[in-house]
């Protein structure tokens, strides 16, 4: 029963309730004609019935043309109509029939057959609908015509011919039609099946799907878009696409869509968009090219959009992060720069003049003794302002190597000979070792005796009595570590000093950290060494370790793969080295700080020198501008006018004819980048505050040729 009343069927129902007016005016058309032929009152009751069936009809349909849950009693309520009104337009037919005479039996056959179409047109619907309509009407009117006693056996025959003919034809076509029907049915229901399943995705999704014509013409959008944007989808559509666009943004899309559409590359944007409360959305949207599958002619675009607004607030927080914490290192390099400055400027007058007074000879033993005590807590206050600076640009990256051909065995050497005098001081002794091949290698070789020299310097420290061994050796860097060809390089440091116990060890290369809080009162210090030497050697590609027995001394060593340097690069020299003084020197001093001209003049004075002053870099120009000098020691910073300004503008009157003037600048400020800034303003060297008087004579005679007596006198002095 419930196969009879499928959708077709309340197809049928919902259309029988739509088509009641032109139906009911069939109705009395038909009744009008009929009077021509039939009774005035026999027309008036069909149609008056007819009506009344149509009437039902339409109440019977509402509920399926409203698409509202139907019964099986509201389903056969239906038929029942549809029943009743096939019967009375039968029942016209046959009484137009029964009349007699020749125009009431084509009147009525007329009728029959149109029943008959009527049916077939209804095959399509529901198989119901043409056994009612078509079938059993047609079935009728063969039976009446058999039963007719007017007709002869012949007639009959030929009536029920004709009409079986009819009805084979209807039912053929009703058959066609139920096979196109089901065919259609099919196609319709994977359309609706692909249909619902791309609605279920475009419907559902959090991201906006959306067509646009190459006009510019939203063709669809999804509902997602109003959770999105707060549009619902047919405002956007009432609109063309650019309109919900930032006005900025808007060139930016533009290009990306015409590049689509020239070249049919898919691409994506990110841009703005309006929301409904006036508020900015970031989207991102990937366009692509869909083109008609049968011309091939570009028919719209297919976009994809989503809303990364939170994405772009999380990019936006990190970039003003990333700027924050820029603007904290660049605080905090100004702050390292100015307390540099600050901190070496007066030690430079305290270092300068305790090692001049410490080799005078008019003071006492006693005064002699104080002067040198003064000379090395300054010396140990510089080496503290040292790794303070240095541990800072090793942390903030701003720690940079200069790789160049340097001979391991000769750095060992130069630094063990720096650190000799002190040995030799506390009666300890000190050698150099070298097993196997020496080779030079690509290093830092400043960066590396400043390594070398902290690992001695802390041996010494800690050494009460016996002696300080280095071992330096060489041997091929395994291929799965280093590049071919590499070399690995081992320095070790060894000492018979007091040691440090085992559960120390872990800790000795972390910051601000020693052995225990006595070792600190004993022997000072700031902790930072051993972290600086770590972090030195890590950027080398290196590692460095510890072995030590408390109370048996201690083993510092690092290990380095390192290229081998081209046989036919020149180790660096000592500036400085071969010249010979032929003439006395003069020498321009820019220097606006009293007690710094007066401590240069003092280390100077033992030399046949002649040193002019300037305070700042006008004075300094207009000296330049007067004189000839050998040499200018420029301070940087200055009243008036600056250092490197003043440079600048000595570069800019310089004769291109005669020999270039060498400018040397001699400042407190030693960190890397300012001392690229002397350069680039045209200095040709650099000498840190506090002044050591070795490196002033040697950079004096490197730029004027005159080492070797500069080096000779100092020796005479």
């Amino acid at each position: 029963m419930l196969r009879l009343f499928d959708h077709r069927f309340e197809e049928f129902a919902a259309d029988a309730h739509e088509n009641l007016a032109p139906r009911a005016a069939v109705a009395v058309g038909a009744g009008m004609v009929a009077l021509l032929e039939l009774p005035w009152r026999v027309c008036s009751v069909w149609v008056v019935s007819t009506l009344a069936v149509e009437g039902w009809g339409w109440f019977a349909g509402r509920r399926q043309y409203l698409k509202l849950p139907v019964t099986i009693a509201e389903h056969a309520g239906f038929l029942a109509n549809l029943v009743c009104l096939v019967g009375l337009w039968f029942y016209l037919a046959a009484l137009l029939w029964m009349t007699g005479r020749l125009e009431g039996a084509v009147a009525g056959t007329i009728i029959w057959l149109s029943i008959v179409g009527f049916a077939q047109t209804f095959g399509s619907r529901t198989p119901l609908g043409f056994v009612i309509c078509g079938l059993a009407p047609a079935l009728g009117a063969m039976g009446v015509l058999a039963l007719d006693p007017r007709l002869d056996w012949s007639q009959r025959w030929l009536v029920a011919g004709m009409m079986t003919l009819a009805v084979g034809f209807a039912i053929a076509g009703a058959r066609q039609t139920f096979a196109a029907g089901r065919r259609l049915e099919e196609t319709q229901g994977r359309l609706r099946e692909s249909e619902a399943e791309y609605r279920l995705l475009a419907d559902n999704t959090v991201d906006v799907i959306g067509r646009i014509g190459v006009d510019g013409v939203w063709r669809y959008v999804s509902p997602s878009v109003e959770a999105a944007l707060g549009y619902t989808a047919d405002e956007m559509r009432a609109e063309i696409a650019p309109t919900f666009i930032c006005a900025d943004d808007r060139p930016a899309v533009r290009k990306v869509t015409s590049a689509v559409l020239e070249d049919g590359r898919a691409r994506a944007a990110e841009y703005r968009m309006l929301r409904k409360d006036g508020s900015v959305a970031w989207v991102e949207t990937s366009f692509a090219l869909a083109r008609d599958p049968a011309t091939g002619a570009l028919s719209e675009l297919v976009c994809h959009s989503r809303d990364v607004s939170a994405r772009k607030a999380m990019e936006l927080a990190l970039v003003e992060a990333r700027e924050r914490a820029e603007a904290a290192a660049a605080a905090k390099a100004d702050f390292l720069a100015n307390m540099s400055h600050e901190l070496r400027t007066p030690l430079n007058a305290i270092i300068g003049f305790s090692g001049v007074l410490k080799d005078s000879a008019d003071l006492t033993a006693r005064d002699a003794r104080h002067a040198q005590l003064i000379s090395e807590a300054s010396s140990t206050l510089l080496l503290v302002v040292n790794d303070v600076l240095d541990f800072s640009k090793l942390e903030s990256g701003a720690f940079e190597l200069d790789p160049q051909p340097c001979d391991p065995m000769m750095l060992a050497r130069s630094a063990a000979m720096l650190v000799e005098p002190q040995a030799t001081a506390r009666g300890l002794t000190l050698e150099v070792l070298g097993a196997g091949e020496n080779v030079r290698l690509m290093a830092d070789g400043p960066r590396l005796r400043q390594v070398l020299l902290n690992l001695l310097s802390n041996a010494l420290k800690f050494t009460p009595d016996g002696g300080v061994t280095v071992q330096v050796e060489q041997s091929p860097a395994p291929e799965r570590d280093a590049p071919a060809g590499a070399r690995r390089l081992r320095i070790a440091v060894s000492d018979t000093g007091i040691g440090i116990a085992e559960a120390k060890l872990a800790a000795v290369f972390e910051r601000f950290n020693q052995a225990d809080v006595s070792v600190a009162r004993r022997f000072g210090g700031t902790g930072l060494g051993l972290a600086i030497c770590k972090r030195i050697i890590g950027l080398m590609g290196g590692w460095i370790g510890v072995e030590s027995r408390e109370n048996e001394g201690s083993t510092f060593w690092f290990e380095i793969d390192l290229p081998v340097a081209d046989p036919a690069a020149q180790l660096p020299v000592d500036a400085g080295g071969g010249a010979s003084l032929e003439r006395p020197l003069r020498l321009l001093l820019v220097e606006d700080v009293d007690v710094n001209r007066e401590l240069v003049r003092v280390m100077l004075e033992p030399f046949d020198i002649d040193v002019d002053t300037a305070v700042n870099g006008v004075e300094a120009i207009e000296a330049v501008m007067r004189s000839a000098y050998d040499l200018v020691l420029m301070d940087m910073q200055m009243p008036v006018m600056d250092g490197l300004t003043a440079a600048e503008r000595i570069r800019e009157l310089e004769d291109p004819e005669r020999p270039r003037l060498p400018i040397i600048a001699m400042t407190a400020n030693v960190l890397p980048e300012q001392v690229r800034r002397c350069l680039d303003a045209g200095m040709d060297g650099h000498i840190g505050k506090p002044l050591d008087p070795a490196e002033l004579l040697e950079t004096i005679a490197a730029w004027t040729g005159a080492a070797e007596e500069a080096t000779a006198r100092r020796a005479q002095a």
